[in-house]
């Protein structure tokens, strides 16, 4: 076998790997060759991370053997893996706030000298040096001395990855790298993995993302519910291929728009401020109208105070200033209860703490907006038949996977899956209004493009929806009018039609000037 692995310097073969209940893993072979970018492609829960997660030390395969450059290891932690040069970037970062830049990348290997020959410190004026040149050599542009804390987001990814730079690691392995940056910060990501790639190193892109392997992957291998369906060589592939085969089905990539039919304002958002618990000013005297038949989307980087916004409409937070009119009618002081009645369903974005109650049945979750209504209760008694056959609608016309159907305990199904069902119990409701916060957040390629034919078929039936999201591709596909919001003010309000992604882009970076 010897000479045959020399072109491969990671092998992974025959991997097996269960958790209670479920095959991560089902018999999964992967062959990566040197200074190839190699993505791995698959909905959630196909399996690329517990892959991965292996290669990196985190968990042991059941069956199956590893080899780094033809040599066979089992790894038993990341720093064994760290060892053999593997490094890798989580999906959420790890790094200490109240430090410097400097200070978290060489942080557990710091470079020791001693005072007077004696007192031992650490060297960082040599680190920073050496941060700095590793940071010119591959465009990472990133400042040792800054303090995480006053860092963003990508910043901060670049630091993770000088890390495994700065450890010397060859074989780099990102988990959804791009799942939190804007569109510029993506094209600037993907530029670095080819800085990286033409420097030597080998990467592992762990996606969802098509177009992103497009751009930058030589190969690709398809996971789909933890077995390998594929390898493909990316240039000859189409994404239209490369989605089918994800999903298991033909996909549209792009949601079938009609063109809209605006009735009358629906919603009307007058000066509204909102403070939050620490009482910082997180919306500052936003206004916006939202007609019946239009999906008026608001774009934004995380953590912008759109999920402030809606929870404001929807009652969860107290409104500091200004006015929310539903219908020609004030709501701004009204209970939760009697904003919902007056026509407003909510899909949260912490679907677990304000969603669902996680250890009622999937059953008793749906029927928990109108309980105490006819058809599911009359003269206070419940009709468990009623709605029993509610959740099963939902079940069936989202697609919700639970192992014991409408009896299933909320709690044992997947994120994704409570998901829908919340997406599901909301939109059934046929509410004149609609807001959504983050409505496929979680949610793969077949999911998603449910989720968005459901939201076009009730902004076609009249409803007005709010649609919060941090996904751009999802905003330019959906939206009829788009705001963009940065540091609690809307930036920019404009029909869909006259604004491009880099457009947005911008405005979600504060560039108000083109």
């Amino acid at each position: 076998m010897g000479a045959n692995n020399e072109e491969y310097i990671v092998e992974m073969r025959h991997i097996t790997k269960r958790f209670p209940g479920i095959i991560a893993n089902d018999d999964v072979t992967i062959q990566v060759k040197k200074g190839e970018i190699y993505a791995l492609l698959g909905e959630n829960g196909a399996g690329k991370s517990t892959l991965m997660s292996m290669l990196y030390g985190l968990y042991e395969p059941d069956h199956g053997e590893i080899y780094v450059r033809g040599e066979k290891v089992e790894f038993k932690s990341p720093a064994e893996a760290a060892a053999k040069n593997i490094g890798m970037v989580h999906q959420h970062f790890k790094l200490v706030d109240n430090y410097t830049v400097g200070e978290n990348i060489v942080l557990g290997i710091e470079p020791m000298k001693k005072a007077l020959g004696i007192f031992p410190y650490v060297d960082m004026k040599e680190a920073n040096e050496k941060i700095r040149t590793l940071s010119k050599e591959y465009g990472l542009e990133v400042n040792p001395t800054d303090l995480i804390s006053d860092i963003n987001v990508s910043i901060r990814q670049r630091v993770e990855i000088m890390k495994m730079l700065y450890r010397e690691a060859e074989i780099l392995i990102f988990d959804e790298p791009t799942a939190i940056l804007t569109p510029q910060e993506v094209e600037y990501l993907l530029k670095i993995m080819l800085e990286l790639r033409k420097g030597g190193k080998t990467i592992i892109l762990i996606t969802h993302k098509i177009e992103e392997i497009k751009k930058v992957a030589d190969r690709c291998a398809i996971l789909r519910r933890g077995r390998l369906i594929d390898i493909l060589d990316v240039p000859t592939t189409s994404t239209q291929e490369m989605a089918n085969l994800m999903v298991g089905r033909n996909v549209e990539l792009s949601a079938v728009k009609s063109e809209p039919h605006f009735g009358g304002v629906v919603l009307s958002v007058k000066d509204l401020s909102v403070r939050n618990e620490e009482k910082v000013q997180v919306v500052k005297g936003i206004s916006f109208d939202v007609r019946a038949g239009e999906i008026f989307a608001i774009a934004g980087v995380s953590g912008n105070g759109q999920v402030e916004l809606a929870d404001a409409i929807t009652g969860l937070e107290k409104i500091e200033s200004g006015s929310v009119t539903l219908l020609g009618k004030e709501i701004t002081n009204e209970s939760i209860r009697t904003r919902t009645e007056s026509g407003i369903s909510y899909i949260p974005e912490d679907r677990q703490k304000f969603g669902i109650f996680m250890d009622f049945s999937l059953r008793d979750n749906m029927a928990i907006r109108r309980y105490y209504k006819e058809p599911f209760s009359k003269k206070g008694i419940f009709n468990f038949a009623e709605s029993e056959a509610y959740a099963n609608n939902v079940i069936d016309n989202y697609d919700v996977r639970s192992g014991q159907g409408a009896k299933t305990i909320m709690r044992s199904m997947s994120g994704g899956n409570q998901q829908k069902a919340i997406v599901g119990r909301e939109i059934e409701e046929h509410t004149p209004l609609i807001i959504f916060v983050q409505p496929t957040r979680g949610l793969d390629m077949g999911a998603i493009e449910n989720v968005h034919k459901q939201i076009l078929q009730e902004r076609d039936r009249g409803a007005a929806i709010v649609l919060i999201s941090l996904e751009l591709e999802e905003v330019m596909n959906l939206a009829d009018t788009i705001g963009v919001i940065y540091n609690g003010q809307l930036l920019k309000i404009a029909d869909a039609g006259t604004l491009t992604s880099q457009d947005v882009g911008r405005y979600m970076m504060g560039v108000t000037e083109a």
